[in-house]
């Protein structure tokens, strides 16, 4: 492993980590445990008693010994037994306390992760398609999972931890001025030279909590991008690279990880140094206050306890807020995605749409992901109900671009676009959505069975429609071959199912919508031919009488359009039907061409 580097100096080029705002941060993590307020409260004053209970045993102990201190052989052997058997009662109680404590702080703890869990899955269910796009899947996961738990250690138990210590602190210090009082000046000394230091370490600290839970996020989305790309991977035999690209990231991350814990942790040694020397500092004086009979050797001995007992939880308390910082850190990385913006609101009088005819028109529309760097210029389309419409052109060239616009997962920068002579700006994004089908040249399927996966967007479909909707599509033969036919659980990822059968499940559930327009981006590409000859003929009869829009790189595949738009860098620069592209002898017929009629060699 590489030379640990200055982790406050590596922090200092970080810019991009900005300090967040403590009070606000701790704020958002209290009213996750205000929800739980009569639980935490609960836990709270049982944790107290037990603290004060275990406050009770220094006192009697001093009592026992000094009923030893009766004279050469003279022991008050009663008071002694007495004095013990108090104090294993107390010790009892407070262990019993700390038992149940114990049991209620895991199932608060609990309560709080699923609350907090499900705010940012809830979160993430509102967020436009954009910040997807933008944000690393791991990195997400990464916040969901590892962010979360950090901030459970610190919010429950460390939370009531430093209510215990409190409780502890004060009623230590009361006693030992009951005691002595001069003794207790020596803390004047080191509680406050132990408060500074921790002030100091923690301020020095905080960014590389924020830079651990960062390349922890990194080497997350890291990881998900390489599980999922794996057959990839080992096509272009970058097993080697990957490896090498990953051992980068770990090291980032184990630095990050070490430099956190490793600069963090010294702050308790630190603060237990001072503690062991007030310590120290007590022995000496109680020994002399002894001496000139000002304190009995039974107080001098309660004393030292609960000068343990005192500066213990300062030790304690000093660990916790290191652990604290690192909380922190994950709280302002949830946060930041919980306060990320939704996905626009509707207007308060948008249309709902129950029913579309179908008649699409781009006016005048520009789009650009990123500003200064435009997708789409002044585009125009228009697409009459019924009509089939395919989009065509060069890689980059816009055609998803339209598709993602057709559907609102973007709104356009100027111009509009209309459906019915509705601006869809003006209609609700659910509405619009639910009149269009979808199929996409990236399958998805979830963890259930085949039924479940293709009666996912109708609730309504019973099993003679899901049916009825694999054998349009050419599947139902595949799904029959399966061990339990229709109510064979499949898995997120597909395994045992080709690219092939995968496409042809997601045709047949958008089969089952009752949809009045359809988008098929590139929906046949990873089928035989054989295959696609079939599904376009199921195709043809899903598409009567409802306007559809089909991305083709086949050019094979879109003869029979109504339309064709050719679209290049953002423009259409011819449309027509195949013929007359063709007979145009421009920018479509040399794509045909290109496919069909390469030269010889």
């Amino acid at each position: 492993m590489s030379a640990r580097k200055n982790p406050i100096g590596q922090q200092a080029a970080d810019t991009s980590q900005k300090p967040g705002n403590r009070r606000k941060t701790l704020l958002r993590l209290w009213r996750y445990l205000y929800e739980l307020k009569w639980l935490f409260l609960l836990a709270a004053l049982l944790m107290m008693a037990a603290n004060l209970f275990a406050l009770v045993g220094p006192l009697l102990s001093g009592y026992g010994i000094d009923a030893i201190q009766l004279g050469p052989g003279k022991v008050d052997f009663p008071k002694v037994f007495f004095y013990c058997g108090w104090m294993i009662a107390f010790y009892l109680a407070s262990a019993i306390l700390s038992y149940i404590i114990s049991r209620l702080m895991i199932y608060l703890s609990q309560r709080i992760v699923s609350t907090l869990r499900r705010d940012v899955f809830d979160k993430l269910m509102t967020l436009p398609i954009r910040y997807f796009d933008q944000n690393q899947t791991g990195d997400i996961i990464s916040r969901m999972s590892y962010d979360i738990d950090t901030i459970n250690t610190s919010l429950t138990s460390d939370s009531v931890q430093v209510l215990s210590s409190m409780v502890t602190v004060f009623g230590s210090l009361a006693m030992m001025i009951i005691i002595s009082p001069p003794l207790v000046l020596v803390f004047v000394v080191t509680v406050p030279a132990a408060i500074l230091l921790t002030h100091f370490l923690m301020k020095k600290f905080r960014p590389l909590f924020r830079m651990r839970s960062r390349k922890l996020g990194e080497l997350n989305g890291f990881v998900e991008e390489t599980l999922s790309g794996q057959q990839t991977i080992k096509i272009y035999h970058q097993e080697a690279t990957m490896i090498d690209r990953f051992a980068v990231k770990n090291e980032e991350a184990v630095n990050a990880y070490y430099n956190a814990e490793y600069y963090g942790s010294m702050t308790g040694p630190s603060v237990n140094f001072i503690n062991n020397l007030s310590l120290s500092l007590i022995s000496v004086f109680g020994a002399l206050l002894f001496l000139r009979g000002q304190l009995s050797l039974g107080k001098v001995s309660s004393f030292v306890l609960y000068s343990r007992k005192f500066s213990g939880p300062i030790n304690e308390m000093a660990n916790i807020f290191s652990e604290l910082q690192s909380a922190l850190a994950a709280a302002e990385r949830v946060f930041r995605l919980l306060d990320e913006e939704p996905e626009k609101a509707d207007d308060p009088e948008a249309l709902v749409l129950d029913h579309a005819k179908g008649d699409v028109v781009f006016q005048n529309v520009d789009f650009s992901y990123d500003p200064g760097r435009p997708i789409i210029k002044d585009l125009q389309l228009k697409a009459k109900a019924g009509d089939l419409v395919a989009i065509v052109g060069p890689t980059g060239a816009g055609k998803t671009t339209i598709v993602n616009l057709l559907m609102r997962f973007y709104d356009v920068d100027s111009g509009e676009i209309t459906l019915d002579g509705h601006d869809s700006r003006q209609v609700t994004r659910a509405s619009l959505r639910k009149r269009y089908a979808m199929v996409l040249q990236d399958t998805w399927l979830f963890t259930g069975t085949v039924y479940e996966n293709l009666a996912y967007g109708n609730d309504a479909a019973d099993f003679a429609a899901v049916v009825k909707a694999a054998q349009a599509a050419h599947v139902h033969e595949f799904i029959m071959s399966l061990p339990k036919g229709y109510d064979t659980v499949i898995s997120e990822d597909g395994t045992a199912i080709s690219q092939g059968q995968k496409q042809l499940l997601t045709i047949a559930r958008a089969m089952l919508l009752d949809a009045d327009l359809l988008i098929l981006d590139e929906a046949t590409s990873n089928v035989d031919t054989q295959t696609e000859l079939l599904i376009q003929q199921a195709m043809t009869q899903l598409m009567k009488g409802k306007t559809s829009f089909v991305i083709a790189h086949r050019l094979s595949t879109i003869r029979n359009a109504d339309l064709i738009l050719v679209v290049d860098q953002g423009r259409i620069v011819e449309q027509g039907t195949h013929q007359q592209l063709l007979a145009a002898k421009g920018f479509y017929e040399r794509l045909y061409q290109a496919q069909f009629d390469l030269p010889q060699t």
